[in-house]
């Protein structure tokens, strides 16, 4: 028998088309008839055996997600994700299908599915004691299988569960409480597969009672009319804790009944947020050669770090990962213009391109009244300008930076933007007297090209900025800064490289053993 593979297990190509060869087939009764919990417990059972990978692509939640929706699959539970936007909690429940089987028969036309050995409905009842053997099979994939609904307040009870069609009735001659006059909802049609409901306490309570049967008994009832049909599904839900509030909650007998409440998270960590934004982020543009700092990259993230500890930023809402996702692109984009304009061959970003992806920072988070009062565009430049400094004092805490400073002290002044080609920058840049010397630590040297020489010695200065021993216009010109804040600094430069190590070690604890929804 040959093979194909979905979701990395053999598919066979040859698969019995009529109920007779599925009878004949490894396809038994006993195969076929599992339920999808137990078919989903029997794959991950497999798949930990063999030390596969169970969520490809979720990051960060190795030891703490992943273990808890394991042990809710393992003990046949339906639960629910509970967490801020931009958790992966949808990534999460969509990458199910992959514990399923490759593929699965079913009553060919049948609405719900139906098992070829355990039909539901009257309509492959009907068609098998008709038919016999020669009943058409057809088959279904995991994506097949996959039914999802956002819930919204204007969800009826006929969308997920179903209603009966007096158009249908009347076409066919039928009496109006006959099952073939039913129209299924999408909790009928997701039968043999799973069944995701997003944002669940959008739901109007009333439609969420709807759904008990179905959880604790196992069948739903259309319209009044006892027709029973003991569906086969596992369900899965999403919700975020600021809409129990905010617009709505999940009904008491319903979360009774949801057998796991798994609380997801962002982040614990610099490098999974890194790991995260260089996995999801659109950085290979074709036709452009583009090359990413590390430094570039920490900043994107800190920004995203920084503002979820912001006291005026809404942490109810929470901070999406999207944030340092879509500034990523942003800034890359900036830089492959600035490349396109000069006729580069190879696009670096660099700090000031940070600036030009507000767009993509702003409309991501949400302020209390505090950051309201002084605006979104000041809170962002604030955070941008402390992940800067935070990045800066990770490579540069032992540079002594003096020189530079005293070259603008005399006048100096340099501008940095996108007008000017890298060569042309690198060229007033090496003015600087000290400058090219210190950015070895960012493993620059004689031989680097001008757009990363030019990239490291602009991040250096937006540093040194950061920590006011320097000024910048908003046309990115830097020049010497206030005297007499410069003398206090440099006379108390060595304690406040001190203070600023030590709040990085705290702020790097705290963020190791962060738990819950920040």
């Amino acid at each position: 028998m040959h093979e194909a593979y979905t979701c990395g297990m053999p598919v066979p190509t040859n698969l019995p088309l009529t109920l007779g060869a599925l009878k004949k087939s490894e396809w038994t009764p006993e195969r076929v008839n599992r339920s999808v919990k137990d078919e989903l417990r029997e794959n991950l059972i497999a798949r930990l055996r063999s030390r596969e990978t169970i969520f490809p692509g979720i990051v960060g939640y190795e030891d703490t997600v992943v273990p808890q929706i394991v042990n809710a699959v393992l003990s046949r539970h339906h639960f629910i994700l509970l967490g801020l936007r931009g958790q992966a909690k949808s990534r999460i429940l969509r990458a199910l299908t992959g514990l399923l089987d490759p593929v699965i028969p079913y009553v060919a036309g049948s609405e719900l599915r139906d098992n070829p050995y355990k039909p539901l409905s009257k309509f492959s009842r009907d068609l098998i004691a008709e038919q016999g053997d020669d009943t058409p099979i057809s088959w279904l994939t995991p994506e097949d299988r996959y039914v999802e609904k956002l819930a919204t307040p204007d969800v009826t009870v006929a969308d997920l569960v179903g209603d009966l069609d007096p158009i249908k009735a009347a076409r066919g001659g039928q009496e109006l409480s006959s099952e073939l006059t039913m129209h299924y909802g999408l909790l009928p049609r997701a039968n043999r597969g799973l069944f995701i409901i997003n944002e669940l306490p959008d739901l109007a309570g009333k439609i969420q009672v709807a759904l008990f049967n179905i959880m604790q008994e196992g069948d739903v009832q259309i319209k009044g009319y006892p027709v029973r049909l003991p569906l086969d599904v596992a369900i899965a839900f999403s919700a975020n804790p600021e809409d129990y509030t905010a617009r709505g909650k999940i009904v008491t007998p319903l979360k009774d009944r949801i057998g796991s409440e798994i609380r997801t998270h962002y982040p614990e960590s610099l490098e999974e947020a890194i790991t995260i934004t260089t996995q999801e982020a659109w950085a290979s543009r074709p036709n452009a050669k583009i090359e990413i700092p590390q430094y570039i990259r920490e900043v994107v993230e800190l920004i995203a770090f920084l503002a979820r500890e912001d006291k005026k930023v809404d942490k109810r809402s929470g901070v999406s990962q999207r944030l340092p996702i879509s500034t990523m692109e942003l800034v890359l984009s900036n830089a492959e213009r600035r490349a396109l304009m000069h006729d580069e061959t190879l696009a670096v970003p660099r700090i000031g391109d940070i600036y030009t992806a507000m767009p993509g920072i702003t409309g991501k988070i949400e302020l209390e009244y505090e950051g309201e009062m002084r605006g979104a565009d000041v809170i962002v430049h604030d955070i941008i300008r402390q992940a800067v400094q935070r990045s800066f004092d990770k490579y540069f805490a032992n540079i002594n930076t003096q020189q530079i400073e005293e070259w603008f002290n005399l006048g100096g002044t340099v501008q940095l933007n996108d007008q000017q080609a890298a060569a042309a920058s690198l060229k007033e840049l090496k003015q600087i007297q000290g400058l090219m010397d210190k950015l070895e630590p960012l493993g620059i040297t004689s031989k680097s090209s001008p757009e990363l020489a030019v990239s490291a010695a602009e991040f250096l200065l937006e540093g040194m900025t950061a920590h006011r021993r320097i000024t910048r216009s908003e046309e990115r010109s830097f020049s010497a800064g206030d005297k007499a804040r410069r003398n206090e600094q440099a006379a108390n430069f060595h304690e406040t490289v001190r203070e600023r190590e030590k709040e990085r070690a705290e702020w790097e604890a705290k963020n190791r053993t962060r738990r819950g929804f920040n």
